[in-house]
């Protein structure tokens, strides 16, 4: 990333043309540019001011609202200030070079205003990423979920964890450094493997929670599987309410994953349709059967369908899988209670198909309590920090000595640090802010 020092700008609205049009400008030169740029000179801090902006010849770049907010006290930590223009694409584009005429003065990077409050500690990196999931949200789900991590309730509870690694740590150094105390030992073991206990429980309680906090932010799987000419693309382009996969009476049509991006049950789903099963005929086909298969084994729901004009027989259906019979125009079958009759022709039943789907998504996502783990960054971490957990309380078990038990809390404790960006590395750092937008 570039110079930290230099003062960047950016639009922090959608693209043009719009109604209004916000420039967001933040660094050492904020103060120089608004009482340059603002025909009135340097505003009061955080009071809006209405009038004229003129570039550097003093030609009007457009009539509107400013503010200046100061640093630290701003979104960034530093000084910062904000346009509202109108939304035109030639008032931005001159807004935007003449506040660039200014000497150590450049366009934003992604996500570079967002790294900077989190460089100069206005949020970590937990409260950093619900920024970014705030922005994205399509769901009032995914709005909560991230509303919960900016609002610093992920971070509170991956802090108070460390705090106790620390305070285990704490008490294991004083094994370390008094050895010949004779009772240090027993006065410390005890109370660390409580405490190692406490937090191994919790953590593996946030581990189990069936990635429910990444399905919200990234999409329930549903995998539609069965046979060749049981109806799957036809039941696929029903729920899309679009042709998104071939259909055809010719077995083996499809041969690949045919995945459609739906919002169902006030969630994000991804519904694929699956290659038939059946005895692949060729190599190609039999590669599209395997990841049929795999994708229906790693999904949250399976539709397992079967033809109304064919032997209806199901198998390797799982419980919470859904069993649906297809075209029902073609032949007439009596559908027990937990079987689905369907005709994607007529749209017979796939109303009432489509209401339990969206339940059954809907109930997956809703839990007493809100999930802990939003993305495979902090499911990952955490996991590290239960594993060095678990082998801090084995050696605890085998009589080890109070160093090599230090060293896994300590492991652990880091693992916790990094997850909210205490301590780090550029390249997660850079991974996790390329994916803003520009203006944030």
């Amino acid at each position: 990333m570039a110079d930290a020092r230099d003062t960047i700008c950016a639009l922090a609205s959608g693209p043009p043309p719009s109604a209004i049009a916000i420039v967001r400008i933040s660094g050492p030169k904020v103060r120089e540019i608004c009482a340059s740029m603002f025909e009135s000179g340097l505003p009061a801090p955080r009071r809006s001011v209405f009038g004229r902006f003129l570039d550097v010849s003093r030609e009007t770049i457009d009539e509107g609202l400013g503010v200046f907010m100061p640093g630290p006290n701003s979104y960034t930590g530093e000084d910062t200030a904000e346009l509202y223009l109108h939304g035109g694409a030639a008032v931005i584009d001159h807004a935007l070079d003449a506040i660039c005429e200014f000497a150590n003065t450049r366009l934003a990077e992604p996500g570079e205003f967002t790294r900077r409050a989190f460089e100069n500690g206005r949020l970590d990196l937990v409260e950093a990423e619900g920024v970014a999931d705030l922005i994205d949200a399509e769901t009032r789900a995914q709005k909560s979920l991230a509303l919960n991590q900016l609002d610093g309730e992920l971070s509170a509870q991956y802090a108070e964890w460390r705090s106790k690694l620390v305070e285990a740590l704490a008490l294991l150094e004083v094994s370390i450094d008094f050895p010949d105390e004779e009772d240090a030992p027993d006065e410390t073991s005890s109370p660390v493997a409580d405490a190692l206990q406490s937090i191994r429980l919790s953590l593996q309680q946030a581990l189990q929670d069936d990635e429910v906090g990444e399905r919200i932010r990234e999409g329930f799987r549903i995998a539609i599987v069965g046979p060749p000419n049981a109806g799957k693309s036809s039941l696929l382009n029903r729920l899309a309410r679009r042709e998104a996969a071939i259909v055809s009476d010719i077995p083996g049509t499809t041969r690949d994953v045919v995945e459609v991006r739906l919002k169902i049950g006030g969630q994000i789903a991804w519904v694929a349709d699956t290659a038939g099963l059946r005895e692949a005929g060729d190599a190609i086909e039999a590669e599209g059967i395997r990841r049929a298969r795999e994708r229906a084994g790693s999904a949250d729901l399976r539709l397992h369908l079967r033809a109304a004009d064919e032997d209806i027989v199901f198998d390797d259906v799982e419980a919470g899988d859904l069993k649906v019979i297809t075209k029902a125009d073609k032949a007439h079958v009596a559908a027990d209670e937990d079987t689905f009759l369907i005709s994607t022709l007529s749209g017979e039943g796939f109303g009432e198909l489509e209401a339990v789907i969206a339940d059954v998504v809907s109930r997956k996502a809703n839990r007493d309590v809100a999930p802990l783990i939003t993305r495979k960054r902090h499911r990952t971490s955490l996991q590290q920090a239960l594993f060095h957990v678990e082998q801090a309380l084995d050696l605890i078990s085998r009589g080890g000595g109070a160093e090599l038990v230090a060293e896994d809390v300590r492991l652990a404790a880091r693992q916790l640090s990094a997850l909210v960006g205490e301590i780090g590395v550029e390249e997660i750092l850079g991974s996790v802010f390329s994916s803003f937008c520009i203006g944030k």
